[in-house]
């Protein structure tokens, strides 16, 4: 029997429900890739009213966009991440490429992007921590996303997500230490 998602995802395409619905029983809103239209995000703001919703678009600079896009419209989402490593075949990256355990571990890390608390990190404090200035930063970041299950970025795009689980500079240099 498959496990039940309660909450609606909020996924790219018709190929990523499909995989999804290969592993789960679950219901999707599709964004149909960067299109995406003010009736979807009224769509997806009555169902995160009505249901919850949880966004797991792919992990590329077009993913995060409407990732982005939905969490500035509709608040309170719940965020999953796949690794772009753990989503890809040779030419295209995408949830609908990951496994199963990779999809499992997604949903079982979910985060809140709502709004950062006052006080918490800033670019700054990655540059001092390596994770963005120096030449393998970019490979920390990625190693960090995926430790945290909260996929690759910028350092910005880091600093958010790091942000959104309220984590604090002693806490993410523990992590660092500990990597």
């Amino acid at each position: 029997m498959k496990q039940r998602i309660h909450q609606v995802l909020i996924v790219e395409g018709h190929h990523d429900t499909e995989h999804l619905r290969r592993f789960y029983d679950c219901d999707t809103i599709e964004t149909h890739g960067l299109g995406l239209e003010e009736e979807t995000l009224k769509l997806i703001e009555e169902a995160q009213k009505s249901r919850g919703v949880i966004i797991f678009t792919d992990p590329d600079s077009p993913g995060n966009r409407i990732r982005s896009r939905i969490n500035e419209a509709v608040p309170g989402c719940l965020n999953a991440f796949v690794d772009k490593m753990d989503a890809r075949t040779e030419k295209k990256v995408g949830v609908e490429h990951a496994a199963k355990p990779v999809l499992d571990a997604a949903l079982a890390n979910l985060v809140t992007c709502e709004s950062v608390p006052e006080g918490n990190l800033k670019i700054g404090d990655l540059y001092e921590l390596g994770l963005c200035g120096r030449d393998d930063s970019a490979e920390r970041r990625m190693a960090l996303g995926k430790k945290l299950h909260l996929g690759a970025g910028t350092a910005k795009t880091m600093v958010h997500r790091l942000n959104c689980l309220g984590i604090t500079k002693e806490e993410l240099k523990k992590e660092l230490e500990n990597s």
